[in-house]
């Protein structure tokens, strides 16, 4: 079992970056895939990236493709959004999970994940 905690959120304006950054404890976190969701008071939980457990493969939402970037330490049992260029649009609660299994890969499908963290509130202000 893998536990999951994000930090880095807060209150940027429009135009602003922010590091987003998931430490995982537990287990290393070489053994899962990972991925970045985000949901925005009443709306469904929506995937934002998601990185292959060798970081080797990344996919990103078509909404944040360009702005946002995702990385992982597996030396460090980390994970990272960098997000540049924010909007208000991307104001929401971020979740950093993980996808425990032997084959399995970075899926855009917030049912796949195994273990989710408690979240970190990002504001973009216009």
């Amino acid at each position: 079992q893998v536990q999951l905690v994000e930090s880095g959120g807060g209150l940027v304006q429009a135009g602003g970056s922010l590091r987003l950054a998931c430490a995982a404890s537990g287990r290393t976190v070489s053994n899962y895939a990972m991925g970045w969701f985000r949901q925005a008071p009443g709306k469904e939980r929506e995937f934002v990236a998601t990185i292959s457990r060798s970081g080797g493969t990344t996919y990103y939402a078509d909404s944040v493709k360009g702005r946002f970037t995702i990385s992982r330490d597996n030396a460090k049992n980390t994970l990272s959004l960098q997000m540049n260029s924010l909007r208000p649009q991307d104001t929401a609660v971020y979740y950093c999970a993980a996808r425990a299994g032997a084959f399995a890969g970075a899926s855009v499908y917030p049912n796949d994940y195994n273990y989710w963290g408690q979240g970190t509130q990002v504001t973009v202000s216009s």
